[in-house]
């Protein structure tokens, strides 16, 4: 039986270390979407940098439009926002820094080895569990700030058809490797405290040169798609190629046909394996 499961603010500060990135914390039972609830409190003014977290979001933004949801009480959904010291353009590499961390943060916890798919999954054994949308912002026409949304499934172990093959939970995959998978998953509250404090610390890095150079390393290593054909859907015609890995700005690098190395940027093309997870 799985134990007790306590999300809560005063849970999540027990176990948060990176308080600068997180001075202000709201957490929510029940909310629409936790990145548009960021966006009202950084749009009030404050000074530094919000957590918002929810123990249910029921209408969750992901990429493109899409969305994301989870059955009742089975999910990590929070999003930080933070008002950056450099340029807005560089404000899409911080997708990478934060799938880092949370790539991070789910090793340290599970003990699984969590990939990423470039830019914004993170991946256990071959399927989706996590999903990371960035977003900019500007306060009264004016200052910009992002806000990093994450969600993440834990204990759910059934899914819809039409992802049944593609996603995952923790729990899930906790029960395939472990024989006391409900003790081995850990907390929403703790796992959310994980993932920030393990973002501060990439994020620290980050800003040292404002580009990926200082984690480009250890990203790649986690990448599932490096050195694998992928399919790149450019608007300009689709084409085959494999991944070489990505570039201080987070572009992925893909070697096509013709023996060239494109940049693609993750806003104007989506990526897909074209073996594996797709």
């Amino acid at each position: 039986m799985r134990k007790p499961d306590l999300f809560t603010k005063e849970e999540i500060e027990k176990h948060l270390s990176a308080k600068r990135l997180a001075g202000s914390v709201f957490f929510y039972d029940t909310t629409g979407s936790t990145n548009t609830d960021c966006k009202a409190y950084m749009e009030q003014e404050v000074s530094g940098s919000v957590l918002v977290a929810a123990a249910n979001q029921n209408a969750g933004k992901g990429r493109r439009g899409r969305s994301w949801s989870s059955p009742e009480n089975t999910s990590v959904s929070f999003s930080l926002g933070l008002i950056p010291p450099f340029d807005p353009d560089k404000a899409s590499m911080l997708t990478l820094v934060m799938a880092l961390a949370v790539s991070r943060a789910l090793e340290e916890l599970t003990g699984l080895k969590a990939g990423i798919k470039w830019p914004n999954d993170i991946v256990l054994d071959g399927k989706k569990v996590c999903g990371i949308l960035t977003e900019m912002h500007l306060r009264d026409q004016k200052e910009p700030f992002v806000v990093i949304g994450v969600g993440i499934n834990v204990s759910q172990t059934e899914f819809e058809p039409e992802i049944r093959q593609v996603a995952t939970s923790l729990l899930s995959e906790l029960q395939r490797h472990t024989k006391n998978a409900d003790d081995a998953c850990p907390g929403r509250a703790k796992l959310t405290a994980a993932c920030v404090n393990h973002f501060e610390t990439a994020y620290e890095s980050f800003l040292t040169t404002c580009d990926l150079s200082a984690l480009k390393e250890d990203y790649e290593g986690r990448m599932i798609n490096k050195g694998r054909e992928v399919r790149v859907l450019d608007p300009a015609g689709a084409y085959n190629g494999i991944a070489k890995g990505i570039t201080d700005e987070g572009l992925l690098l893909v070697r096509g046909q013709n023996n060239e190395l494109t940049s693609v940027y993750a806003g104007e093309v989506s990526v897909r394996g074209v073996l594996g997870y797709v």
